[in-house]
């Protein structure tokens, strides 16, 4: 009789897997629908839309369960994930075959491991106010969320601005600074200094959990895509109730954050992302460690 590879840890039988297949359904398209309504009609909303033109990972992807790595699915259905990349047959069942990882990928694989292994070390950062929304229209006409009205006048941004640190540690919110406040910010960032600056108190690097799911997928779980894409959802959220624009016409009240009560309760959601994100990075880097050691 055939032996089972070693790689697979977990044979799970079809009635187990397709009801997690229905419920990773159930769970997001509630989430999903609403974006997907404004889409089809033309109606920007500068919240959800981040989540899925920022982060390019298509609506229809999201709501396509896998197992992830590791795991066999028993049954005639799953035969079905067959027609997807890297599955293959085994013994125990259709599993995602390690040996059909791509080549090319293998190395930044290795970078993002690192990455969340780096930021799972060190304590969150919570002085940052949430001023790298404030950074991105700084002295500048042309703002990114146009259709949105600030809830300033440029000049008095300006001189917010000016008034206090900015000490965003997070490289791809840097590099949408305006020019004119990147030499503000006491870190001039890099994609080099990343391993070295990114920290958990910094909503993107926990919304980023997101991105390092869905760069993995399908070898990460549903279940852990999921969790981190409703993790990226309520993160982004609050980074733009923090920011200068007015989104109250959208039920969004304003997280002052040019006020002490207002940065207080910017800590408070830090603190309370972080604690959040620290489980999903770390269930997030074991994914990565597990498909690593057999690559």
């Amino acid at each position: 009789m055939p032996r089972q590879p070693a790689y697979i840890r977990d044979a799970r039988p079809a009635r187990t897997w397709q009801a997690q297949e229905s419920a990773h359904r159930a769970r997001l398209e509630p989430m999903l629908r609403p974006y997907l309504e404004r889409r089809s009609r033309g109606v920007k909303d500068p919240v959800m839309d981040f989540l899925f033109e920022y982060y390019a990972f298509r609506p229809s992807r999201l709501l396509r369960w896998s197992p992830g790595f590791g795991v066999a699915l028993e049954g005639e259905a799953a035969e079905a994930f067959l027609d997807q990349p890297f599955f293959a047959r085994t013994p125990a069942g259709v599993a995602l075959d390690p040996a059909r990882f791509p080549e090319r990928r293998k190395q930044g694989l290795r970078w993002i491991r690192d990455l969340l292994a780096a930021t799972e070390t060190r304590p969150p950062l919570l002085g940052c106010h949430g001023m790298h929304e404030w950074a991105m229209v700084y002295r500048n006409d042309a703002v990114r969320h146009g259709q949105v009205p600030l809830r300033m006048t440029p000049d008095a941004l300006a001189a917010f601005v000016e008034s206090v640190p900015v000490v965003c540690t997070h490289y791809d919110a840097f590099r949408f600074f305006t020019p004119e406040a990147r030499p503000l910010n006491r870190h001039q960032l890099s994609r080099e200094t990343m391993p070295a600056l990114e920290q958990p108190g910094c909503l993107h690097a926990n919304m980023d959990l997101y991105r390092w799911a869905y760069k993995l997928y399908p070898w990460t779980p549903g279940a852990l895509l999921a969790d981190a894409f409703d993790l990226a959802c309520r993160i982004r959220t609050v980074d733009m109730r923090a920011s200068p624009y007015d989104l109250r016409a959208a039920g969004l009240e304003p997280i002052a954050i040019e006020t002490p009560e207002g940065r207080r309760v910017y800590r408070d959601y830090q603190q309370q992302f972080a604690s959040e994100a620290a489980p999903l990075r770390t269930r997030l880097r074991a994914v990565y460690d597990a498909l690593i050691a057999w690559l």
